[in-house]
């Protein structure tokens, strides 16, 4: 599909916030590793971002070695930005990659998977009364799922404990 790159941003979100943090899912899909590694980045590398600004700064001002100018100081300014604008965009740059994968068809093994689960997952609520969870299950693709139909997928049999 053609999306923007924002659409792509706001796909990875959703695509990183459905996964189920379930380690035994590693042992079942690579994506596991590439949504954990990604959360992490998005939650810990602003604030990492930040403190490395001011540590180059800091350094590079001289005062550490009782040599400090502001001249130093503006100096390293330039050179301190563009690391800055670097880590910042790893969490942006997650984001699109999640979002191009989340995007992605399902490989016909992984399909067929897909398709045998959500069966199971429609039988299994027949019998109960939540229909929430009964329309969700209904909104998700039969025809081409996507891998963020998956993530959706494993989300809805994990919150009813399958």
């Amino acid at each position: 599909m053609n999306i923007s790159v924002i659409e792509l941003i706001k796909l990875g979100q959703k695509y990183l916030s459905l996964w189920p943090n379930k380690p035994e899912l590693a042992h079942y899909f690579s994506d596991y590793n590439t949504v954990q590694l990604a959360r992490l980045v998005c939650r810990y590398f602003p604030a990492l971002t930040f403190f490395i600004f001011t540590m180059q700064l800091y350094i590079a001002s001289g005062y550490p070695f009782g040599q400090g100018s502001i001249l130093s100081l503006i100096d390293s300014l330039p050179t301190a930005f563009i690391y800055l604008l670097f880590f910042l965009s790893i969490p942006v740059q997650a984001l699109v990659i999640a979002g191009v994968k989340a995007d992605k068809l399902l490989p016909p093994s992984l399909e067929s998977w897909y398709k045998s689960g959500l069966e199971k997952a429609k039988e299994a609520d027949k019998t109960k009364k939540d229909n929430d969870r009964l329309i969700a299950i209904r909104n998700l693709a039969t025809y081409k799922p996507r891998y963020i139909d998956l993530a959706q997928l494993l989300q809805l049999s994990f919150q009813a404990g399958h």
